[in-house]
Parts: structure tokens; sequence; C-alpha cells
């Protein structure tokens, strides 16, 4: 899909399957610099260097990689890149525990590979300085730390797993991915009332407007 929307890329050439979509978002910071959101599958670093290396982006320009969450599709190349970019790394620290298998990760879906310490801990509501000021929400439910990130400048939420997205709208993660289906309809409903444009989910989708309206769909059926 390439820039989806201006200094927004949805990095291709990862998916592991085409029934399988996994949308690692590259933000282009208001200098230089680049953050790159969530990391894919193992082996999913040849995939993002090659896109790199098709747009001109030097992998060392990448200055920041923020997480959502822990599960192995996430940050299964988290090492490759860090090592490819020497970027700083960022999650909630619920969730920099579990990446860092210290304790090890025991609920629903697939842990991470291998340990990596994370570089920087978010609580909800600090700012992260990239892409020109994004907010960590916490939105626990699918992980104990799952984490969003919002735009507010230009209303763009990148969602994690915390939204699927199908079709034109949106549906909540599916239960037996998630570790707490309660939780994370309370954290959908929290994110509901922010003002949003686009949502970028992270498997399906993503919506790139209209993306309060398709919230509101979805939390009426909640």
């Amino acid at each position: 899909m390439a820039e989806v929307l201006p200094g927004v890329h949805q990095v291709e050439g990862i998916d592991p399957s085409p029934d399988f979509s996994t949308h690692v978002y590259l933000l282009k910071d208001r200098g230089g610099s680049f953050t790159l959101i969530d990391t894919g599958l193992p082996g999913s670093e040849a995939g993002i260097l090659a896109y790199l290396k098709k747009i001109h982006v030097a992998p060392t320009s990448i200055s920041k990689i923020l997480l959502t969450h822990l599960h192995r599709d996430h940050t299964g190349s988290l090492r490759k890149m860090i090592e490819a970019t020497h970027a700083r790394t960022f999650s909630h620290w619920l969730e920099a525990a579990y990446i860092a298998c210290d304790p090890p990760y025991d609920g629903p879906g697939v842990p991470p590979a291998e340990p990596v310490r994370v570089d920087e801990v978010l609580k909800d509501g600090d700012s992260v300085d990239a892409a020109g000021g994004l907010t960590a929400y916490h939105t626990p439910g699918h992980t104990p730390g799952h984490t969003s990130y919002y735009l507010a400048e230009r209303k763009i939420l990148f969602s994690g797993d915390l939204f699927f997205g199908r079709g034109t709208g949106l549906i909540l993660t599916p239960p037996e991915y998630t570790h707490h289906s309660p939780t994370a309809k309370v954290s959908a409903r929290r994110v509901g009332q922010l003002s949003v444009d686009s949502v970028m989910t992270y498997h399906g989708g993503p919506i790139l407007s209209g993306g309060s309206a398709a919230l509101r769909a979805l939390l009426q059926g909640l």
C-alpha cells in the first residue's frame, strides 16, 4: 500500500500470506527521522529493509520503534530492526516485561520469539516525540499492556490489535486471541471518545477516513 496518508507508510512485502495482513507503519517525523510502529513476524526485517530501500530511506533514519504489544507478529523482527537501525524502543511498562520474557507470557496469542529489553517504558497518557507528537493510550484487553498511539494533530489512531479491520468497518479483536475481552470493550469505548479521522489497524483495514463513524458503529454492537 506504500504511503497511505501523507507521511504515513504501510510497509509493503511483509504479509505472511494473502489471508493474514500485518500492517507495520513507518511515520515521518518533523525532522529528517522516521518512527516505526511494530516490526512484524520473525523474518519481516527483510521486507521492511527492502521497503526502506525502495523509498530511499536509510535504516539509520529510523530513530524510534514503538510497540503496541508483545505478540510475536508485532515483535518478531524487533531485535533485527534494532540492529539495522540503532533505534530506541518504546512500549508500555507491562508489555516491556513480557517482551523481555521476564516473566514469560502465558496468555492467548504467540509470545515473543526471543527476549528483548525495551529502552523506554511508557504509561497511559505519555507523549512520544514522533510524527509530530503521539500520545500513548493504555488500551488493555488484547494483552495486559496493549497500547494504542494517537496523533491528535491529524486525528490518527494507531490501534494495534485493539481492533481488526473488516471490509470498510472495524471489529473488536476476536476473543480467542484476547487476554480479557470485557477489558478490551472498555478500551474500545475509551478510544471511541476521541476525534478520529483514520484508524490504522494492524490486521485488516486500515480505515483511512470516517474513523469516528466506524468506531461508533462498532461500539453500538458491544
